[in-house]
């Protein structure tokens, strides 16, 4: 049996108890199941006082009706993270398929997510939930995190416009791309980034063509991936995957490196 991660966003010790919030606590009794003495492992995200990040094993200590304590047991350094750098300024999709790109993005080694309204976003996201949607997406990303042995949390960052996020990586000496399936370039003609990856990708409808030239005048190298027009989620996710294959950390990319 696999044994749970559960993230907790607080201060871990080996040595201390801690009570679980409310929400982990419901997931692990209601759905996992777990009972006092079985096994998990905790995670907050934070690196030690060495710089290294990592994990805990731990054990459930009192299961009781509206609290459960853990045991925090030994540190584990342990890090899955790509030696490619890539942030991912999404344009904003509709419900669950915002947060399937959200979900599978982090999954994939994602470091950061841009929110980014762009002319063509279809979702009416005023501004007083902004905030609540990006405490959502964050919350995406934890499970995500618990799910695929990730230690290090890459943060959804306060939704953006699509000027305001192209104006914010134009100020960095980052590799800029913008998916676009009308371009040209070859992923393989351009330098290896000594810094970070930037990933501009459309909503639902794309970027217009304003946006493109936008991007351009900003530094960013339009990209396509092939002949076929991808649905925003579908784009968002080759597209990473490819990155990773190039420069990150997937195997076939390492042994072509």
């Amino acid at each position: 049996m696999r044994i749970p991660r559960i993230y907790q966003p607080m201060p871990l010790a080996s040595g201390q108890t801690i009570k679980l919030d409310a929400q982990a606590a419901v997931h692990l009794t209601k759905v996992l199941r777990l009972r006092a003495g079985d096994v998990l492992v905790l995670f907050n995200g934070e690196a030690n006082d060495k710089g290294e990040c990592g994990e805990f094993a731990a054990c459930v200590s009192v299961v009781e009706r509206r609290s459960v304590l853990i045991e925090v047991g030994e540190f584990m350094a342990h890090s899955l993270e790509s030696p490619l750098e890539l942030v991912l300024l999404q344009g904003i999709s509709r419900g669950e398929r915002m947060d399937y790109t959200v979900q599978k993005a982090v999954e994939l080694g994602v470091s950061r997510i841009v929110p980014v309204l762009s002319e063509r976003t279809v979702v009416n996201l005023k501004s007083d939930r902004q905030e609540k949607r990006r405490t959502h997406w964050q919350g995406v990303v934890h499970s995500a995190c618990e799910q695929c042995g990730r230690n290090q949390v890459p943060t959804v960052e306060a939704v953006r416009s699509f000027a305001v996020a192209v104006a914010d990586v134009a100020e960095t000496d980052s590799l800029k791309l913008v998916l676009h399936h009308r371009a040209e370039t070859d992923l393989a003609a351009l330098p290896v980034p000594r810094g970070a990856v930037s990933l501009l990708i459309g909503p639902e409808g794309g970027l217009s063509a304003r946006e493109i030239a936008t991007a351009e005048a900003a530094g960013f190298v339009p990209w396509r991936l092939g002949p076929r027009v991808l649905r925003t989620e579908t784009a968002a996710l080759a597209a990473i995957s490819v990155l990773q294959w190039h420069w990150g950390d997937f195997t076939a990319g390492m042994k072509n490196t």
